[in-house]
């Protein structure tokens, strides 16, 4: 059995892993092998350090001290090409991850939308939309009968125009003549004299000719 099958295979009977959790494991793993990589790398400077130390000194001791750093270089070389599988098959976890994740939305999705259209008809649809257009009508030519007024007869512009300038025409003849429009009627002038006049009158001699024509006014009716 391969690297991968024993980390992800388990033993048998047991469930298998979800797809975030064997996400999870191969991120610890990349994870360890990066810290791998960095130690590797350290020995592989120190014998290349004790390599050039002793290269005048102790031929031998230069000599292993490569051959050391021959290895950690294969093995840092084995590291290289399991990260990058190991990623390539993280990406792969993650993309398949995130695909089941949107098809089971756009299928919850679906299902909910099977389930709002369970109770229509597109026959029943087309004629509600149908008995909805005939109402807005009436309903707009019912407005518009409303609106009309009642009664009401179009005027004749023209002829409207024409008794217009018939009244300017009079105004304008009235101002040239000097004609204004009569005054309110003045109040009668009243028949009983006022009491200062008949005061003045009792105070008034009575004349000769006066009495002489009352005396024989009085003295025919006496006959």
């Amino acid at each position: 059995m391969s690297f991968f099958g024993k980390l992800f295979s388990g033993k048998k009977g047991e469930p298998q892993p979800t797809p975030s959790e064997a996400i999870q494991k191969l991120r610890d793993i990349e994870n360890m092998l990066t810290k791998k990589q960095d130690f590797l790398e350290k020995k592989i400077e120190l014998e290349l350090d004790s390599a050039r130390k002793n290269g005048t000194k102790n031929k031998r001791a230069a000599i292993q001290a490569l051959k050391r750093k021959k290895r950690y270089e294969k093995q840092l070389q084995q590291i290289d090409g399991t990260l990058s599988t190991i990623e390539m098959q993280r990406e792969a976890l993650e993309n398949a991850n995130t695909n089941t994740a949107v098809l089971q939305t756009m299928k919850s999705a679906s299902d909910a939308l099977k389930a709002a259209h369970k109770d229509m008809n597109i026959d029943d649809v087309h004629d509600m939309m149908d008995d909805i257009a005939e109402q807005n009508e009436i309903a707009n030519e019912i407005s518009n009968a409303v609106s009309q007024a009642v009664g009401f007869q179009d005027v004749d512009e023209d002829e409207l125009e024409r008794e217009l300038e018939e009244l300017e025409q009079e105004e304008l003849d009235k101002e040239m003549l000097g004609v204004t429009t009569p005054a309110d009627t003045l109040p009668d002038v009243p028949s009983t004299e006022l009491p200062e006049k008949a005061k003045e009158k009792k105070k008034q001699p009575v004349k000769e000719d006066d009495m002489d024509a009352d005396m024989k006014e009085l003295m025919s009716w006496a006959e």
